[in-house]
């Protein structure tokens, strides 16, 4: 299921979770609207990390489907077909991609 790849640490005001640290990155914050999805896709030159801001949403990754809330964390690894899907709201993820970003590198499937 989730992936928990965050580092946590407790302070005394309370916690903070670092989710990268002096690596390159490229850090998006998808807006998925309510019942809408991303493309079923692949990529060759990265992977992608979502943590869930808020929202609910169906998520794929290869051959396995997850119900995803607030909170959750998925790592999607290079290669792997994956697609977001908001059900029931709007959706908000936050993206890590680690790699050689390029938004040409991506190789979109046809949605059963």
């Amino acid at each position: 299921m989730a992936d928990r790849l965050t580092y946590k640490e407790e302070r005394t005001w309370g916690w903070f979770e670092r989710f990268s640290l002096n690596e390159p990155v490229t850090v998006k914050i998808l807006n998925i609207k309510d019942g809408h999805f991303t493309s079923l896709q692949r990529h060759e030159n990265r992977e992608e990390f979502w943590h869930i801001l808020s929202g609910n949403l169906s998520i794929i990754i290869n051959d396995t489907v997850w119900n995803a809330v607030a909170g959750d964390q998925f790592t999607v690894p290079v290669g792997a077909k994956h697609q977001l899907k908001a059900v029931g709201s709007d959706a908000k993820v936050l993206e890590i991609s680690r790699g050689n970003f390029d938004e040409n590198d991506i190789t979109r499937y046809p949605n059963n």
